[in-house]
């Protein structure tokens, strides 16, 4: 199999894809942009080559971007508040059988490590927010709005044990901020408030200490193999994967066996696709 160009990936592999940013979080306004971010999955016969598949792909379309499944669920594993957000929206474009079961095991992503890189990003955020207040005498207050937005977003999933990425009855007072309405002290106040109260839910959350690695781990490598399967059906029965029953099934799979995905580089940018080179993207 030749490897496909990367927007074929795209366009024809996608098991999953949604309306993120302003429009998923009841924030948007005239001028707002339709940020759209999905997940496909690339076949398993590429990672047989020496060239891999590409881990994410910005486009065919303008403000879209996509990550390949395994790529995803490490991100997502790992807390990243832009990956956890995405699987939450209000807004789904396209789901297919694969894509409904990655939604359904939402809740396997979801731990009290939130909390570590939710709060890492936004103490990254308030650093740049108050350079430029020191700079230019006034934050981005776009930028301080989504900050804020993010905050309570964080302080919620620790509380209740689920992401909700709508803000609701906050949309006016979040706008407000963006139209820079609002003091800076006053939003200074407001942040650190917001920090606070998730610092204390943390401890009591009903979220668990960890995701549910394995059970995550099982999904990709009965997809892989799933997939292999459709392309090579001549493969048949794996003793270290199981019963095949159909293409999309496999019994007795144990987590033993399953081969491990690459980590990630702990240095990676925590919001994949938002921020590039250190800064936060305009929308």
């Amino acid at each position: 199999m030749q490897p496909p160009h990367p927007h074929t990936l795209v366009r024809d592999h996608t098991i999953y894809a949604c309306v993120m940013g302003s429009r998923a979080f009841g924030l948007a306004t005239d001028d707002s942009d339709t940020d759209r971010r999905g997940v496909f999955l690339a076949p398993t016969e590429l990672f047989w080559r020496f060239d891999k598949p590409p881990t994410h792909v910005e486009g065919p379309a303008e403000e879209q971007f996509g990550w390949e499944l395994e790529r995803f669920c490490n991100l997502a594993l790992r807390a990243n508040p832009n990956i956890l957000e995405c699987l939450h929206s209000p807004l789904v474009e396209h789901v297919d059988a694969t894509g409904r079961e990655l939604l359904a095991l939402r809740g396997a992503f979801l731990s009290r490590q939130a909390h570590e890189t939710f709060a890492r990003y936004a103490l990254g955020q308030r650093k740049k927010l108050d350079a430029d207040v020191r700079t230019h005498g006034a934050p981005r207050w776009k930028h301080a709005m989504h900050l804020l937005r993010l905050l309570m977003s964080c302080r919620d999933l620790l509380r209740t044990g689920t992401l909700t990425v709508d803000v609701g009855d906050q949309r006016e007072p979040l706008l407000a901020v963006k139209r820079g309405e609002v003091a800076w002290a006053r939003v200074e106040s407001w942040m650190a408030r917001l920090a606070t109260e998730a610092e204390e839910a943390v401890h009591r959350s009903p979220l668990p200490p960890e995701p549910d690695r394995a059970r995550v781990e099982d999904f990709v490598v009965r997809t892989r193999h799933a997939s292999a399967l459709r392309a090579r059906p001549d493969l048949g029965t794996d003793p270290d994967l199981g019963t095949v029953t159909d293409l999309g099934t496999v019994t007795d799979l144990g987590t033993d066996s399953a081969p491990r995905g690459v980590e990630p580089d702990p240095d990676d940018e925590i919001v994949q696709g938002v921020v590039r080179g250190g800064a936060l993207r305009e929308r």
